[in-house]
């Protein structure tokens, strides 16, 4: 593999932003599923209908996306997709135990149309200055930063949800005593419930709460990784003023 390619000012920029799409693309497909099987509890095809609205949002795009490109910089259409990409997923980052279908529609749609705003510009960006005898090896390794980000994104996904869960559980627990409504409700525990406890948790209270306070802390570990990978997303922003300018396509 042609290392040297990096050399390219756009190559480099493009492989950027093809890696932080990685993360954010290949995050959001991981982080859906686990959120709907492991805490909503459904199965493979209801979680393939919920995901659907995805695929729909990039199919009714698509020709849109491929019209503005051949027209418009892909520098300007790279920030634009970025943005509602780092939106989309942002928008993901505040679900409580009871979101579902209703809660996950829009940022679906958001990200749907930002994603080919993601793919097709910053390929343009990638391997558009680059001479055509460059251009195949180049394409590989530029598709390898896009998978390598995954890979790399899963893993952080994975960290942070198996690290912050527990300490978010104890917080759970410890706003509780103290008799936080707020906490209660997302946790979904009745309000006259906590009223009649006034915030005492003994053993057969425990018991009771325990597995809602397992589930209410593994959507709080999954929202920060929502947003951890929002913010990684609209940090790659910063890199593409750094690109020169490439011809629109014909």
């Amino acid at each position: 593999m042609e290392l040297r390619n990096f050399r390219d000012r756009n190559f480099l920029i493009g492989s950027v932003l093809s890696f932080v799409l990685g993360i954010g693309l290949f995050g959001s497909v991981y982080l859906m599923p686990v959120f709907l099987a492991f805490v909503r509890g459904h199965n493979a095809l209801e979680i393939g209908a919920t995901m659907l609205v995805t695929g729909v949002a990039q199919l009714v795009t698509a020709p849109i996306a491929v019209a503005l490109e051949k027209r418009l910089d892909a520098r300007l259409l790279s920030t634009i997709g970025f943005s509602m990409f780092a939106v989309g997923i942002a928008m993901s980052a505040f679900q409580d135990p009871r979101s579902d279908y209703d809660a996950m529609f829009w940022p679906q749609i958001v990200r749907g149309v930002a994603i080919m705003f993601c793919l097709l510009p910053p390929t343009r960006l990638a391997l558009g200055t680059l001479a055509p005898s460059k251009v195949p090896d180049a394409s590989g390794l530029f598709n390898l930063m896009r998978n390598l980000g995954g890979a790399i994104g899963i893993a952080m996904i994975d960290t942070i949800i198996y690290t912050r869960s527990e300490p978010l559980g104890e917080a759970l627990l410890e706003k509780l005593k103290a008799g936080d409504t707020d906490t209660a409700n997302f946790i979904g525990i009745p309000l006259d419930v906590m009223a009649a406890n006034k915030g005492a948790v003994d053993s057969a209270a425990m018991e009771m709460l325990e597995p809602l306070l397992q589930t209410a802390a593994t959507v709080q570990a999954l929202n920060e990784a929502w947003m951890v990978v929002a913010a990684l997303t609209a940090c790659a922003i910063i890199c593409v003023p750094f690109a020169r300018r490439v011809a629109p396509s014909e």
